[in-house]
């Protein structure tokens, strides 16, 4: 009997238990997949007519081709095959270089953006008239994705969506600075937008000024670390057109040199640009 008592205790505290409420699970945290980040780098580098398979299949491409030129004229397949792994990173890589040099562009043209939004403010413009008129007087390289902000501005007429939009459609950081302190002053209300925008135009002047400077002392050590790098290299795809002066890395020492050195050449390569771009971002900050 006391058995029976002590296990229908047991079971309704458990049922109370179950009954209560209760935590939901949390989602587990899921990043950005391949395909995002490459849509992500291309949106900034301002390629809208690659898409990220695209992308990937002109480096399997250019690898393949690279891979059969290299193996008929060295005849030697280690080094067709360190050539195509190389072949395979030049699309990234120049696409890198496009997002580099278009977020130069965009951050030497903001400074003028803004300020031509506080005269469109100061003449008696709303902020999202003001906008628009980007399309048509701001930079050249802002045009288009202002007057894509007039055209939604102009159909929906909810201005903070069509400032998310925009923010995708520049993808730069210092747009988004700019479009939430737009977003900010917004909300908020007042009669500081004009001050505001004069503000943060004598900042991102401040701000380029300082990294240019910054970027052209540290531009000697990247592009020499470049070329140390690719030497060896070149030298290599020079002695390839004698097959007979690299028929040693047809054998498995040979191919344990090459990703010895190609896996010591990346690297060194990372290490170097890493430490090259890091006073830039440090000093800025301060």
């Amino acid at each position: 009997m006391g058995a029976l008592l002590g296990l229908t205790f047991g079971v309704g505290a458990l049922l109370v238990w179950r009954s209560g409420p209760r935590r939901p699970p949390k989602a587990p945290k899921r990043g950005p997949t391949m395909s995002e980040r490459l849509a992500d780098v291309l949106a900034q580098a301002g390629i809208e007519s690659v898409t990220p398979r695209q992308l990937i299949g002109s480096s399997i491409g250019l690898a393949a081709v690279v891979f059969l030129v290299s193996a008929a004229v060295s005849q030697t397949v280690p080094i067709a095959i360190a050539f195509a792994v190389f072949a395979a990173l030049t699309p990234m890589t120049l696409v890198r270089h496009r997002q580099r040099k278009r977020r130069t562009e965009l951050r030497d043209v903001w400074p003028e953006a803004v300020d031509n939004l506080a005269s469109a403010v100061r003449a008696g413009l709303s902020l999202p008239e003001a906008l628009s008129q980007l399309g048509v007087r701001g930079p050249h390289e802002l045009r288009r994705p202002f007057q894509r902000f007039a055209e939604d501005y102009r159909a929906s007429g909810r201005f903070s969506e069509c400032l998310d939009r925009l923010k995708i459609a520049l993808a730069d950081p210092t747009g988004d600075r700019i479009i939430e302190s737009l977003r900010l002053a917004r909300e908020v209300g007042g009669s500081d937008l004009g001050r505001l925008l004069r503000t943060l135009s004598g900042f991102l002047r401040e701000d380029a000024r300082t990294r240019a400077e910054l970027e052209t002392r540290q531009g000697w050590a990247v592009n020499g670390a470049r070329l140390a790098v690719a030497a060896p290299w070149l030298l290599l795809g020079a002695l390839s057109l004698n097959p007979r002066a690299v028929q040693a890395y047809n054998s498995a020492a040979g191919a344990f040199v090459l990703l010895l050195g190609s896996g010591v050449s990346l690297i060194a390569y990372r290490m170097m640009v890493r430490i090259g771009r890091l006073p830039v971002e440090e000093r800025v900050l301060r």
